[in-house]
C-alpha cells in the first residue's frame, strides 16, 4: 500500500527589530496558515499519488441525538467531530494510521460537510463534545472522483441506560477541567506562561499527587467537592521510597435515599488516557479479593509522561447489581492496580452513575 505525504509548504517571513517582532512574524505566520488550508488541496502537483481537487468527493449531512435523559425530543449534535477513516468498528479511527482520515466540526445545527476526499472506501465516524461515546455510520462510504454524498439525517443514541444521579466531570474527551497543579518552579517552562492558562504543558504534575495526597489516596464526595479543585487530574502510582511504585485506589462517595431493587445501576466510566494501567471497580467493598470489574491491561499512549491532557479515549460501561448498593452513603472504589514505573496511570474524562431505566426520581444536580 503506498501513502502519500506532503507536498510541504515552508513560509518565511520577516519583521523589523523589536520587542513586539516575534508576535508579529507569528501572526503573519498564522494568516499565511489560513491561506494555504483554503488553497489545499494544490492542483500544482503531478504525482498521480495526489489527487486534484476534481478528481476528490465530499460528503454532507445533519447528525442529531437521541437521549430521552437528556431531550425527549431529537437535538442537534452541536459543534460534533466528524470523520471518514478506513472501515473499521466503532472508534477503531483513532488506532488507525495505515489508511487516509479526513475531518472537519459540524455546526451548532450538527450540520457538517466533510470535502476534498481522495477516492476509496470509507466508514463515516464521530463522536460530540458534551456527549459520551462513539458514533459510526451503519453503511460504509464510497467515494468516487467528482462525487457529492449527501447522507440522510443521522442519530446517534449514546451509552445510556438511565437517569443521571450524579456525575464528575465534563464528557469531552480531556482531564482538563480537573484539578492540575501548578508546575515545580524548577521544571517551568516559560513558553507555556504567557497567554496560557493550562498548567498541564508542563513538566512533573503528576508527582505532585503525592504531595497533594501524602498519606491516603483521593476521596472524593459528590455532595461536597468540586471536581474542578478537588479531582487529581491523574491517577498516577504512589512513590513509597526507593523508587517504588504502587497502585492507588480512589474513593467516590454518594448518598442514595433508596435503592431501585431489583434493577442494575450503571457505572459510565469515559477515560481520557491509559497508560500500561488496569482500572478495578469495588462497590462499598474495598476488601474484595475479586473486582467487581476490571479493565484488565489497557493503554500506551504516555500521555502522563508527555505532560499533555488527553491520549485515547476509553469508555466502560460498569453494570451494579442493586444489591450492592444500600440505603444512605455507598462507596466506589476505583484502584489503578498496576505498579512498578511512574508513569503507569489514567486520566479520567467524565464519570457518570445512572439509576435503573424504571427508576422514577429526576435527575439529582450535584
Amino acid at each position: 500500500m503506498e501513502k502519500g505525504f506532503g507536498p510541504v509548504f515552508v513560509y518565511l517571513n520577516s519583521a523589523p527589530s523589536s520587542k513586539n517582532s516575534i508576535r508579529i512574524l507569528w501572526n503573519d505566520a498564522k494568516k499565511q496558515m489560513l491561506k494555504e488550508v483554503k488553497n489545499w488541496p494544490y492542483n500544482f502537483t503531478q504525482s498521480e499519488d495526489f489527487p486534484s481537487s476534481h478528481q476528490r468527493g465530499s460528503v454532507l449531512g445533519q447528525l442529531l441525538i437521541h437521549d430521552r435523559y437528556i431531550n425527549e425530543s431529537f437535538f442537534p449534535a452541536s459543534s460534533a467531530y466528524v470523520g471518514l477513516a478506513a472501515p473499521g468498528e466503532v472508534g477503531s479511527w483513532q488506532r488507525e494510521n495505515k489508511g487516509y482520515q479526513f475531518w472537519n466540526q459540524a455546526d451548532e445545527e450538527g450540520r457538517f460537510i466533510i470535502k476534498n476526499v481522495r477516492p476509496g472506501n470509507y466508514s463515516f465516524y464521530a463522536w460530540v463534545p458534551g456527549i459520551v461515546g462513539d458514533y459510526k455510520y451503519e453503511i460504509d462510504i464510497t467515494i468516487t472522483p467528482g462525487s457529492n454524498i449527501k447522507l440522510d439525517n443521522l442519530t446517534y443514541e449514546p451509552p445510556r441506560n438511565g437517569p443521571t444521579l450524579w456525575e464528575i466531570g465534563i464528557p469531552d474527551r480531556t482531564a482538563a477541567e480537573f484539578y492540575v497543579p501548578d508546575p515545580y518552579p524548577t521544571l517551568l517552562n516559560n513558553l507555556y506562561t504567557q497567554n496560557h492558562t493550562e498548567n498541564f504543558r508542563q513538566y512533573g504534575l503528576w508527582a505532585r499527587y503525592g504531595e497533594r495526597h501524602p498519606h491516603n489516596d483521593l476521596v472524593y464526595n459528590v455532595a461536597i467537592n468540586n471536581y474542578h479543585d478537588d479531582w487529581f487530574y491523574a491517577q498516577v502510582t504512589r512513590n513509597t521510597g526507593n523508587e517504588t511504585y504502587v497502585g492507588t485506589t480512589w474513593q467516590i462517595l454518594f448518598e442514595l435515599h433508596n435503592v431501585t431493587n431489583p434493577g442494575n445501576y450503571t457505572l459510565q466510566l469515559a477515560l481520557a488516557s491509559a497508560n500500561n494501567a488496569e482500572l478495578q471497580v469495588r462497590i462499598n467493598n474495598k476488601s474484595d479479593e475479586q473486582p467487581h470489574f476490571s479493565s484488565k491491561l489497557i493503554g500506551g499512549d504516555n500521555a502522563i509522561a508527555r505532560h499533555g491532557i488527553h491520549g485515547l479515549y476509553w469508555l466502560f460501561s460498569v453494570e451494579i447489581p442493586s444489591s450492592l448498593l444500600k440505603e444512605g452513603i455507598n462507596t466506589v472504589y476505583l484502584t489503578q492496580a498496576r505498579g512498578g514505573e511512574t508513569f503507569q496511570g489514567v486520566m479520567y474524562d467524565y464519570i457518570r452513575l445512572e439509576a435503573p431505566s424504571s427508576h422514577t426520581d429526576s435527575q439529582v444536580v450535584i
